[in-house]
């Protein structure tokens, strides 16, 4: 009797996890809908319904008004004062977000303090400090998520190296735990990235995908094949960056040895236009406004060379759709057809026949929204955990 009783309860318990992951990935919907999409009968979800709402998880809201046939059913939506703490370091900046269950960057901040670890650790415990006093008062933290630019052993969320940052060998996550109370989950940003647009964002119709990150780091990037995302041995994979670049044009290189992050370069378009630094936002905005011919052969050049890299992505992997953010999705936005063409032009004719090249549709929010669903990963395997 006790091991059927355990057996019901891990039974349920893996179906309150799946109501919550429906609901926090796929948004509100009605509990007619759930009970269709689940494939579970109407009273097993309305028991599993009512358990989120008295965890806090999940909140009913009155159905549609306009619904004129049958008996209207009550619209399960996640709670939105269930939050992660996500952070994203990097060179010019730590940003600082709390992302709430269904994916909405409810608070969020960027600060320019210093890339030691103790800096960061420091600068995170301090805005989380004051956003439980203050924005956040009376919101669940689950736990956080740190989206970094680097190496991250998936075994215990090590940071192996983040070169730009002058990290090595780093357990983060014990300092950000020790110094907030939360439990902190570690993964490489770009990775993360894609989680987050292959849930939310650009990739969310697509099973097989490539990611590339553009950032102050570097480029770094994420891979999903059959609907899994795929982390390689320790999971290491997915450095593009570090690839070493086509480059048809010997006017186009200005590395003797360089790797593609050292060609396709943030820094070098923020030099075009004369900026020591900006977000994303700005930088788009100087180089859309930028006449300089000097501006737009610099983009081309970049583009040039991406492409290049893409073709040898696409002939390895044959994804349907490969999804560019950070800076190379603003190379991505200068001319989205002229940019597939190229990629084509380079790659095999059959794996590019439907392929797709899209700039990733969660913008900045993209890896905070990525490291977010690393801290939830936990909450939505067993909510009651």
């Amino acid at each position: 009797m006790h091991e059927r009783a355990t057996s019901v309860e891990g039974v349920r318990r893996t179906n309150l996890g799946a109501v919550l992951r429906l609901v926090h990935h796929e948004g509100a919907r009605s509990r007619a809908v759930i009970t269709a999409e689940t494939g579970l009968n109407r009273s097993t979800v309305s028991d599993l319904v009512a358990t989120l709402v008295g965890a806090g998880l999940v909140e009913e809201r009155d159905p549609d008004p306009t619904r004129r046939v049958g008996r209207p059913s009550p619209i399960v939506a996640p709670s939105e004062d269930v939050v992660a703490i996500a952070i994203n370091p990097e060179v010019d900046a730590l940003e600082v977000g709390a992302v709430t269950l269904g994916g909405r960057v409810r608070a969020r901040t960027r600060e320019s303090v210093g890339m030691a670890v103790e800096d960061v650790v420091a600068a995170v415990a301090r805005i989380v400090d004051g956003w439980r006093s203050g924005a956040l008062r009376g919101c669940r933290m689950v736990g956080g998520g740190a989206a970094v630019p680097g190496l991250v052993r998936a075994s215990d969320g090590v940071v192996r190296l983040a070169p730009h940052l002058g990290w090595r060998d780093e357990d983060i996550a014990s300092r950000l735990a020790e110094a907030t109370g939360l439990r902190f989950l570690i993964g490489n940003d770009a990775s993360l990235g894609a989680r987050a647009e292959r849930l939310f964002g650009a990739a969310r119709d697509h099973a097989d995908v490539i990611y590339l990150n553009g950032g102050a780091s570097g480029i770094g990037g994420g891979l999903v094949l059959h609907g899994m995302a795929i982390g390689g041995a320790e999971g290491y994979a997915g450095e593009w960056g570090q690839s070493r670049p086509g480059i048809l044009l010997e006017a186009d290189r200005r590395t003797t040895q360089g790797v593609l992050e050292d060609e396709v370069n943030r820094g070098r378009l923020l030099d075009a236009v004369g900026l020591p630094s900006a977000d994303d936002a700005a930088l788009a905005r100087a180089l859309a406004d930028a006449t300089d011919g000097e501006v737009t052969g610099e983009i081309h050049r970049q583009r040039r060379i991406l492409s290049a890299a893409l073709a040898n992505a696409v002939n390895a992997l044959n994804p349907s759709v490969i999804v560019l953010g950070g800076f190379l999705a603003i190379l991505h936005e200068h001319d989205p057809e002229g940019l597939l063409d190229l990629v084509r032009d380079q790659a095999l004719s059959a794996p590019t026949e439907r392929l797709e090249i899209r700039a990733a549709a969660l913008g900045a929010d993209r890896l905070l929204i990525g490291a977010a669903e690393a801290a939830f990963e936990p909450l939505l395997s067993d909510p009651l955990a």
